[in-house]
């Protein structure tokens, strides 16, 4: 015999409640609705549901068993219009966010802590990757946002660019470097270092070969490559080793006083660090909450990093 979902979960409400007006409140439904429903399941099963003259209403045997099924159900859809409600208000989901691996890794890591430690039902996906792939997931939607610089942004490609802090890249260098206690940096000599090599396909990578044209040099000693933000790091610690780096990465390790970097201006185009989006796909709550916290966050950096440029990189 095949009952009806709905007509279990009025049962349960009326259990619930001890009286059919008052389970009827309860769901949202009329009290003539309900009593025509129960009435209906009685004549189908050929039992009674409540013991005759009792009040408040108390089911039989049968009647508690299946309204124990109809509670259950009720509490399932009790959770699952909580579930949409928090959907709604950015309060649960799931965010796919893609970026730089050294910037994600230095800067954007900790904010995601932050922000689960508001929103624990928010679950975050982390991929790495630089524009090109970026742009292809966000395209294929295997991402809902990508954290990345930019320096032109076709038009046409469909993507909303928000930015976030100017894409700044400096040469690193451990804090006790030799080359931080000359008087007058010549950039030619960094070429008597031995250097990390950037992530193939960065605009770290970019900028080093444009650091190197502009001083005429055609090559550099790479002697580390292939590493982690965190084993670049501590690699340079040790080492007299140079790296191309963004300045915000420098910036975020600047408690641990390891790294700092040097005056030298590297020439590369006006780029910005930001949100890239899809400028037409639809919107989740969520992946709004996370951007707006991202957002925040780097208002707040924004002055302290440039006030650590000027003071650490060119001493003003």
């Amino acid at each position: 015999m095949k009952i009806d979902e709905r007509h279990l979960v009025q049962l349960a409400a009326v259990v619930q409640a001890g009286g059919v007006t008052e389970g009827a409140a309860l769901i949202g439904l009329t009290q003539p609705a309900v009593s025509r429903t129960l009435s209906m399941l009685e004549k189908r099963l050929g039992e009674p549901l409540f013991l005759k003259g009792r009040r408040p209403l108390q089911p039989t045997a049968l009647g508690r068993a299946l309204a124990d099924h109809g509670q259950a159900m009720l509490a399932a859809s009790r959770k699952a219009s909580q579930l949409v409600d928090s959907f709604r208000m950015g309060q649960s989901g799931l965010v796919r966010v893609g970026g730089t691996p050294f910037f994600m890794d230095a800067l954007i890591s900790g904010m995601i802590a932050e922000f689960q430690t508001a929103h624990p039902d928010i679950r975050i996906d982390q991929s790495y990757g630089y524009l090109p792939d970026l742009r292809a997931a966000l395209h294929a939607d295997r991402i809902d946002l990508a954290i990345c610089p930019i320096d032109i942004l076709d038009e046409g490609s469909g993507l909303s660019f928000d930015e976030i802090l100017p894409g700044r890249n400096v040469v690193a260098c451990r804090t006790g470097h030799p080359l931080l206690g000359r008087r007058k940096l010549n950039a030619r000599q960094l070429l008597d270092f031995p250097w990390i090599a950037p992530p193939p396909g960065s605009p770290l990578h970019d900028d080093l070969r444009s650091l190197l044209l502009s001083m005429g040099a055609m090559e550099i000693k790479i002697r580390y490559s292939g590493g982690s933000l965190h084993s670049a790091v501590n690699y340079m610690r040790a080492t007299d080793a140079l790296a191309v780096l963004p300045h915000s990465v420098v910036f975020a390790f600047r408690h641990e006083k390891a790294i700092t970097a040097l005056p030298v201006e590297i020439p590369h185009p006006e780029r910005a660090l930001g949100l890239l989006r899809m400028a037409e796909a639809p919107r989740a709550p969520a992946v709004d909450r996370f951007a707006a916290h991202v957002s925040r966050s780097f208002q707040n950096l924004r002055h302290l990093i440039g006030r650590h440029e000027q003071a650490v990189i060119w001493g003003a």
